[in-house]
């Protein structure tokens, strides 16, 4: 384990004003020289007051079928693997100035590491890639009889689930390969096989058929799986995918997090930069306990909040100014310009360290013409700490559009910044904030931000829906569908909900807009409405919430399809009108798009019953 470091002389913390500047035209270079020293700063007055070392370390588990027998040298190997890993983040950390943060392996006398092999329940061919769950239960007995807590530590599974061929030389796998996780514990999955060998990365010939990947070297199969372990194993430390931005990808080469699992090492082969680790998960990992040595306030989660004090273009960048308050302190704060779809691996880094007010400015950039997607924010504070980790899910994230000029559109996002104090007190339930921000907001110039805001802030006890389309009075022509009882509502995860999305967000937002009404339907999906021949006309809108997802929205009346969506992903909408006259039940429902519902947050914008 490395030791805490220290800091000679280390006195009052002093952060100077280019805190707030966050690296605007600075080279990826300048960028790191600019940023770390003042991180190190907060960082090592946390670690060396009243310090609390700890002794963290990865544990590695070898996992076979009952029919196989561990794949040759299978120790050797994943050791020398493991050491190479090792390695790169060290490089890495200390290429930005961290000094060799990097992970802790547990090593035994002879300088292997220490596998912890299990042997499964089952045969090879009762396990698929979806059984990673059932995997690790399998191994925790042997982890907690080693003294592990599998819970609390970080452990990766290596599964021996390749089928490899040498005749043929073909090669395929169906293991579980992913992680997720965080500084208190995280897993990952990884696959084995015969030809996983780290003296192999540099081999330019002998190929291999992957099932995957086709035709490759044998250097590139190595590149890729031993990537791979490096990538997967960022997740189970907290790291989201990301890209590296075009100066970052000319100054060092594939981001780890976006497409480096498939370029690590081709430097060895002449075929590229390889792999680097982004300045923003450089911070991230910096005060991971494995990185630190440091187990303060380990157990603590993250309290940060942050106030946006603006969002405006300056120099073709879209710059987020905010002031974060937090305890323990924070160090770091990470943004994402994150493009709708792709699960973030295409998202770029922007990087701030909030100076003693605790301000801070991010610049997010590239813009590219017609870009739809999201810009987020992750806080890093010193005990490990943070808002997000290996999802997207932030607390603080705004839909962002450009037109075919690269000009950001920021009309949503200000809209969006007038009505956060309300979802704030909303999410808080304080009932007097509620009311008073409900009456300023009223009188605001923009109808939709007072619209938005009357629905969110009606009061808990009133009962919506509330009345049956049904029973809606003859003289009025047109009604939110969302203020209608359904008959029946059905979600396929979460809560139903009308004119706001469940969770952090609130706000029914798609595509770079606000909908000031709607209907959430995470798929599978139905709502079914009495309309007793009462209504002419059906309209509206339909999206998903996110980046990611995709779904197929249906609408049916007294059992025929009247309209069927297109495959709707993040970022595209698709507006609807049918006609109901005489129809006497309407059913709304929606359907995954084919690929599972795993973020298919589906949503009915704006429904309207007319006549």
């Amino acid at each position: 384990m490395l030791p805490v470091k220290s800091l000679a002389g280390c006195c009052l913390l002093v952060l100077t004003f280019a805190s707030l500047v966050a690296a605007e035209d600075l080279t990826p270079q300048q960028e790191i020289d600019q940023l770390v020293p003042q991180a190190m700063k907060i960082l090592q007055q946390w670690e060396q007051t009243d310090p609390v070392a700890g002794d963290r370390k990865l544990h590695v588990v070898y996992w076979t079928p009952n029919d196989r027998e561990p794949a040759p040298r299978y120790r050797e190997r994943l050791s020398e693997i493991l050491l190479n890993i090792q390695n790169f983040y060290a490089t890495e950390m200390s290429r930005f100035g961290f000094g060799p943060r990097t992970i802790q392996l547990d090593l035994a006398e002879d300088g292997l590491v220490n596998l912890h092999v299990v042997t499964g329940e089952g045969p090879y061919k009762q396990y698929d890639t979806p059984d990673g769950r059932r995997i690790r239960q399998e191994c925790i007995p042997t982890l907690r009889e080693a003294g592990i807590n599998p819970d609390e530590e970080t452990i990766v599974i290596f599964c021996n689930m390749s089928n490899w061929d040498p005749e043929k030389r073909t090669i395929r796998q169906n293991s579980p390969y992913y992680a997720g996780g965080s500084p208190t514990g995280g897993n990952a999955w990884q696959v084995d096989s015969p030809i996983l060998e780290l003296s192999s990365l540099a081999n330019k010939g002998d190929n291999v058929r992957d099932g995957q990947y086709g035709d490759i070297s044998l250097g590139k199969y190595n590149s890729i799986f031993i990537g791979g372990v490096c990538h997967e194993l960022g997740h189970s430390l907290g790291l989201p995918h990301c890209k590296e931005r075009p100066d970052q990808k000319e100054a060092f080469g594939t981001a780890l997090m976006g497409s480096g699992n498939r370029s690590y090492g081709d430097d060895l082969r002449g075929e590229g930069r390889g792999t680097f680790l982004t300045l923003a998960h450089g911070l991230k990992l910096a005060s991971h306990p494995q990185f630190s040595g440091s187990i303060k306030g380990l157990s603590s989660k993250s309290d940060a909040q942050v106030e946006i004090l603006d969002v405006e273009e300056v120099d073709g960048a879209v710059q987020l100014t905010g002031r974060v308050t937090a305890n323990p302190p924070t160090y770091a704060v990470l943004g994402y310009l994150d493009p709708d779809g792709h699960s973030n691996y295409d998202a770029n880094t922007a990087v701030a360290v909030p100076n003693e007010a605790g301000e801070f400015t991010l610049r997010y950039r590239p813009l590219t013409p017609n870009f739809q997607g999201r810009i987020r924010i992750d806080v890093c504070q010193v005990n490990g700490a943070a808002t997000t980790y290996a999802g997207d899910n932030s607390r603080w994230g705004f839909d962002l559009t450009t037109d075919s000029n690269a000009k950001p559109q920021l009309k949503t996002i200000r809209q969006k910044l007038k009505l956060l104090p309300l979802i704030e007190a909303v999410k808080s339930k304080d009932e007097k904030r509620i009311a008073e921000l409900r009456e300023q907001l009223a009188a605001a110039d923009d109808k939709l931000v007072a619209e938005v805001a009357k629905r969110l802030s009606a009061p808990s006890k009133a009962k919506r829906p509330y009345i049956s389309p049904l029973y809606v009075p003859k003289e009025v022509t047109e009604v939110p569908l969302s203020d209608c009882q359904p008959e029946t509502a059905h979600v396929g995860y979460g809560r139903v909900a009308y004119d706001h999305v469940p969770g952090d967000q609130m706000l029914m937002e798609a595509r770079g807009r606000i909908f000031p009404h709607g209907i959430w339907a995470h798929a599978p999906a139905q709502h079914t409405y009495d309309l007793g021949g009462a209504w002419d006309n059906f309209s509206g809108t339909v999206g998903l919430a996110g980046t990611d997802g995709s779904v197929v929205f249906v609408i049916n009346a007294d059992g025929k399809e009247l309209y069927r969506s297109p495959k709707i992903e993040a970022g595209r909408l698709h507006d609807f009108w049918v006609e109901v006259t005489d129809a006497a039940r309407l059913e709304l429902v929606v359907e995954d798009g084919g690929d599972g519902n795993t973020r298919d947050w589906a949503m009915w914008l704006e429904p309207v019953l007319g006549r």
